[in-house]
């Protein structure tokens, strides 16, 4: 058990603060939009919620936190919402509507208040407002220590006490959406809970823990302000950082975006396309500048503070300063992308930007205001995905463009492999996307039994084709027993049931909705249930998809493939056609012993020389980067302390 941080009991957001009378008139309500919230005790030591308006400055408010009056909801905490409810049950109560909150450190404090709640020594009651006015002590707030192992055992000891509702409180609802039936689970009153309303899963408090140090390297320079670009090779937990970052920094002016709509899911973002709205960017930077001048358009990029570009080696270089040029012009401010932090993602020895044959891609590090938009360039180095050194080595000469007599021996081996296993065959990696539709369709064909429909619910079916473009699962999938099947969502990590783990089904449930029953490589026998995605639409607007988890999975394309682990994949490289596509290809599988290779030729392992002579820069100016990207971390250790 990893301690907490002194900062767990401490966020900074929008509240809005409303005092709720017996009378049926409107709440009187206080909006702070940025807010200091603090979690502390006073002089009696008794647990008070501090809100400080952190923009001007004044008397804080303080609020007693009292057994059996306290109500904690959080039904919305990943969209950085939360509300808390004080005082004893019925009409007259005071509500804290917390808002633009970054998600991870709302979760944070919301464990921190659940844990501190729960040690609370039993038996003590709470101090009258004439018992503190009689006692003649100075009014005092110390902020509350970190979590403690004691804290942990008390708390768990009286979970009672420490339980925290996941359902939102009157006036919680989500703006434009419809109003939610509270579950009968979801409330919990100071220490009225029953067995039935146990969260299903306990919160870590230490979320970072599982961030590599390099991984935790970037994230800090990221906190720090600055506009970094960091990559590594597949495997090495980019995106899995980017939710991270994302989950750190505050909903409201935090933009992702990606270059493709399915890596634009992953992230739970948009495309950079429709974030910019100025179309392919092909047009004259003064008509780009005046698309970019809608009404719509023009808040995103007025409310942006930190935009967020997964797989960036995709991204035109062109497009890219065309960007630069419109957010200076939009934002009315002539720093680099008009002052908007950027934070950076992609390996460029993946797939290249889209090209026409005859002409030679342009990367974004080719682009005129990459040097002066991008501060630190970092690189992550620890290969997550697989574990087999020897494996990771063949990976990184292949992505290097290296195809020695070894590696090519040791690729056509693999024609003999045997990866199927318990009726699950190698899904075949396709470089076009025809052979996969047309291969999946056949199979499914030929397949005996009854074919089973299921339609996605779409929050808005007049942009199915938007949705479509985004999400990584269909409108309609078309399912037999025994189909392939691919899942692409996580859906149980530690069962082994992640995206891109690959099973067959087996039947459908016959109680309630005829559900697959899916039978995975790892073991693993499930009834798979419907799940939810949120993509953001036009004018950030928020959609929704209802669907199966799940993708037939005979064939897939290099190009669906990215952020993908699979434990079982064929791979015919006859017509791949770009470079990086091979790797992004062989680096999919798991194993070595998974992956089966057709008809292998050393001529398709190419690496762009451009990106090469990139990489052996950055490589070379790594150490002055780890150097000042310690030199920023220490001024800021620095500064806090003096704080």
């Amino acid at each position: 058990m990893q301690p907490g941080s002194e900062a767990d009991g401490q966020v900074r957001c929008t509240v809005a603060i409303e005092h709720l009378g017996a009378a049926a008139g409107a709440p009187k309500r206080r909006l702070l939009r940025d807010a200091l919230v603090t979690l502390g005790r006073d002089e009696f030591r008794s647990l008070v919620l501090q809100v400080a308006d952190a923009s001007r400055a004044g008397s804080p408010q303080n609020f007693p936190l009292r057994p059996g009056e306290v109500r904690v909801f959080t039904r919305f905490v990943k969209e950085g919402k939360s509300s808390i409810r004080l005082g004893p049950a019925g009409p007259t109560h005071v509500q804290l509507l917390f808002s633009n909150c970054p998600p991870d450190r709302l979760r944070r404090f919301v464990q921190t208040l659940r844990i501190k709640f729960g040690a609370a020594p039993e038996g003590i009651k709470p101090v009258s407002e004439r018992t503190r006015l009689l006692s003649g002590l100075p009014r005092t707030f110390d902020t509350v220590s970190p979590v403690q192992a004691r804290d942990w055992q008390q708390a768990r000891a009286r979970p009672a006490l420490a339980q925290v509702a996941a359902s939102p409180g009157k006036g919680e609802t989500r703006r434009g959406a419809a109003p939610r039936k509270r579950a009968r689970s979801g409330s919990v009153d100071g220490n009225q809970v029953t067995e039935r309303q146990q969260p299903k899963k306990s919160w870590s408090l230490s979320s970072r823990a599982t961030l590599s140090q390099e991984q935790l390297m970037v994230l800090s320079a990221v906190m720090s302000g600055k506009n970094v670009f960091f990559t590594g090779s597949a495997g090495t937990g980019k995106s899995f950082l980017l939710k991270k970052i994302v989950a750190s920094l505050p909903p409201n002016s935090t933009w992702a975006t990606a270059s493709t709509g399915v890596a634009a899911c992953q992230i739970g973002g948009t495309t950079l396309h429709a974030f910019a709205g100025i179309g392919s960017g092909k047009a004259p930077l003064p008509q780009c500048i005046e698309l970019a001048q809608r009404p719509g358009v023009r808040q995103q990029w007025l409310n942006c503070r930190h935009l967020i570009i997964d797989e960036i080696s995709m991204v035109e270089g062109e497009f890219f300063d065309k960007l630069e040029a419109v957010a200076r012009a939009v934002r009315k401010c002539e720093e680099p992308f008009g002052g908007i932090q950027l934070i950076i993602c992609g390996d460029f020895l993946q797939l290249p930007p889209v090209s026409k044959a005859t002409e030679q891609p342009k990367f974004c590090f080719q682009a005129k205001c990459w040097r002066k938009c991008v501060h630190l360039n970092m690189e992550l180095t620890e290969v997550r995905r697989q574990t087999d050194r020897e494996f990771i080595s063949l990976l990184n000469m292949v992505r290097l463009g290296r195809c020695t007599e070894e590696v090519t021996r040791q690729l056509t081996l693999t024609a003999t492999h045997r990866v199927e296993r318990d009726g699950i065959l190698a899904t075949r990696l396709c470089t076009h996307k025809d052979d996969v539709e047309l291969t999946n369709a056949r199979q499914l064909q030929e397949l005996s039994g009854e074919q089973r429909s299921f339609k996605a619910v779409d929050s808005d079916p007049l942009l199915v084709k938007m949705i479509d473009a985004q999400c990584p699962v269909s409108s309609v999938i078309e399912l037999k027993q025994g189909a392939q099947v691919m899942l692409t969502k996580n859906l149980d990590v530690s069962r082994g049931l992640v995206n891109g783990a690959r099973g067959v089904v087996i039947g459908f449930e016959t109680k309630g909705k005829e559900l697959p029953k899916v039978r995975f490589m790892c073991g693993v026998t499930n009834v798979v249930q419907v799940e939810r995605w949120v993509l953001k639409g036009p004018a950030g607007t928020h959609l929704t998809r209802q669907q199966l988890p799940l993708k037939l999975a005979w064939a897939i394309s290099i190009h669906k493939s990215q952020g993908m682990s699979l434990d079982c994949a064929e791979i015919s490289l006859a017509r791949v056609f770009e470079y990086g596509q091979a790797y992004v290809a062989l680096s999919r599988a798991r194993s070595f012993a998974g992956l089966r290779v057709l008809d292998f030729d050393p001529k398709v392992v190419r690496a762009n020389p451009y990106v090469l002579q990139f990489y052996r820069q950055l490589r070379r100016d790594k150490f002055l980067t780890q150097s000042s990207l310690h030199s920023y971390l220490q001024e800021d250790k620095e500064n806090r302390e003096a704080t």
